[in-house]
């Protein structure tokens, strides 16, 4: 009896899950509505909430399942050696991250956490990203004064930063990629 449940659960939240998604291709992350995944997927709001503490945990899953998608792309590709083929590499994740403004802020607020049990798939995720960078960086054509992990920490804040900079009315005139490749050559290209 308790595997048919389960199976059922199971089932219940893959189509929530899929009436999201569908929701979100046709309308964008920012016009998910509860309501409208729960008219979709044909179950009540009650059911929604037993599957998800709210909007943004659903959120959190769909994002996090694009970007690691983005981030498998990224480590099947050959491993890039220098600073443009960084950020070409890593293209399809901060394309991903700076699509909306709504999905920007929501990997924000998730990307920590503030204890061990609230670590959520974003947070996983920005842990990955750090690793997959701190990899690439052992190998790549920059500086080796600093230790990969300590680089790697600031490939990722320096992408936050520009995708921040994006969003501020000062600074859009820049393009993300044009900031981001400025950023990285200071802090990646050994001293001469």
């Amino acid at each position: 009896m308790q595997k048919a449940i389960q199976k059922r659960t199971l089932k219940t939240r893959a189509r929530l899950i899929s009436a999201a998604e569908d929701v979100i291709r046709n309308e964008g992350y920012e016009a998910l509505r509860v309501e409208d995944v729960v008219q979709a997927a044909g179950v009540a709001k009650g059911t929604f909430f037993a599957h998800f503490r709210d909007k943004d945990a659903l959120m959190e899953i769909l994002m996090a399942d694009t970007l690691n998608a983005c981030l498998d792309q990224a480590e099947a590709g050959k491993p890039p050696g220098t600073v443009p083929e960084i950020i070409v590499a890593l293209e399809p994740v901060h394309s991903f991250m700076t699509a909306e403004r709504y999905v920007f802020d929501l990997l924000i607020r998730h990307s920590g956490a503030v204890a061990i049990a609230e670590i959520g798939p974003i947070a996983y995720f920005f842990e990955r990203y750090f690793r997959v960078v701190m990899m690439w960086l052992d190998e790549a054509e920059v500086r080796k004064d600093v230790p990969s992990d300590l680089l790697a920490e600031g490939v990722q804040a320096f992408a936050i930063q520009a995708m921040s900079l994006k969003y501020c009315a000062l600074h859009a005139s820049t393009s993300f990629s044009d900031r981001l490749k400025v950023y990285l050559e200071a802090w990646l290209t050994p001293a001469r």
